[in-house]
């Protein structure tokens, strides 16, 4: 894998829930008129839960051939089945895809033995031409690769060189570090953390698996590069603008319902989705059981929008010129937010 910013690709739909195979295509053409080093298809941005085994294959065929020639493709082939995660690996292979991310098995909790062994190194001996990405995100899949077995797993597989950290522990990442040696390379999987981690010498990210370079992959990636060119100060002042935004992959309100206030917690893609539907873009709802935010969720939403949009409007400027819209009267028009919430 190079070092970069990958867009983790949203997955748009109709309005009626199907696939928005056009609106598929521009979004992708999009990522690549503005430099992406490549694009995940059917990641968990991707609402790869909720697609249908057929749509999710659809979706890597479709990324892998309007990318050809253009970026770098990595299909999402993870599975709590170790089976299934066979079959969609060979059809990432098939479609021309360049890599796959594998997130750990999900809810049948294996111990990180049990991931290596019976998970990993499998996929890895199967498809010895594949890069195989693990993706380490506990927090959604209640189990966890750990960085000893992470390291003899790059040991024994050579297409086992990478890993998108999504743990949020800046402490598993330096073991990470130690374990695995200072050639693997460490993508973020937290858009907020990212210039932090590239930065911190004990970890010495290469670059990020990004959600919010749905809507400013030209900046993301600026950054990641500028970074790496030894343009510290600029990649760090560029980090600062587009901050607000970083923000939005999980949006936290206090709500007050009939029996008391509680926290929702709008996690991503919804904020993401939200957000891209009110600016015009293909995108679609996410599908159930994941629906609407608040209306303070969205109020959060558009508010760091707006800022961007006031202090850094060069951010946005790609995606307006790209796909036509007006981003002051997307934003500032309450007509685009109407049935994009609940109520309590």
């Amino acid at each position: 894998m190079k070092t970069g910013c990958y867009t983790a690709l949203i997955t748009p739909f109709t309005p009626d829930g199907a696939l928005d195979k056009d609106g598929l295509g521009q979004l992708v053409r999009f990522q690549i008129e503005n430099n992406i080093t490549g694009i995940l298809a059917a990641g968990t941005t991707g609402e790869s839960p909720t697609l249908k085994w057929e749509e999710h294959l659809e979706v890597i065929s479709d990324v892998a051939a309007a990318s050809k020639d253009h970026c770098i493709c990595i299909a999402g082939a993870g599975s709590n089945n170790t089976e299934e995660a066979l079959g969609a690996v060979g059809h990432s292979q098939d479609a021309g895809a360049h890599a796959v991310l594998m997130v750990d098995p999900y809810y049948n909790g294996p111990s990180s033995l049990e991931i290596r062994r019976e998970y990993y190194e499998p996929v890895a001996e199967t498809f010895p031409n594949m890069e195989i990405i693990p993706y380490i995100i506990p927090g959604r899949t209640g189990a966890q690769l750990l960085p000893e077995d992470l390291a003899i797993l790059s040991e024994k597989y050579s297409n086992v060189a990478s890993v998108k950290e999504a743990t949020g522990s800046i402490d598993n990442m330096k073991r990470t570090r130690v374990c695995c040696g200072d050639d693997f390379k460490i993508f973020s999987g937290d858009d907020g953390i990212l210039l932090q981690i590239m930065s911190d010498a004990e970890i010495r990210a290469c670059g990020g698996i990004s959600v919010l370079s749905n809507i400013v992959p030209k900046a993301m990636t600026e950054m990641v590069m500028l970074y790496h060119l030894g343009k510290t100060e600029e990649a760090a002042a560029l980090n600062r603008s587009l901050e607000p935004l970083l923000g939005l992959v999980t949006v936290v309100t206090k709500e007050v319902t009939p029996k008391g206030s509680v926290n929702c917690r709008a996690r991503n893609p919804l904020a993401l989705k939200t957000l891209m539907q009110i600016l015009g873009l293909p995108s679609g709802g996410c599908r159930r059981p994941v629906g609407k935010m608040t209306e303070q969720g969205i109020a959060v939403v558009v508010d760091a929008a707006k800022k961007v949009q006031a202090e850094n409007p060069e951010l946005l400027a790609p995606l307006a010129d790209f796909f036509n819209v007006d981003i002051d009267e997307r934003l500032n028009n309450p007509e685009y937010r109407k049935n994009l919430w609940y109520n309590y």
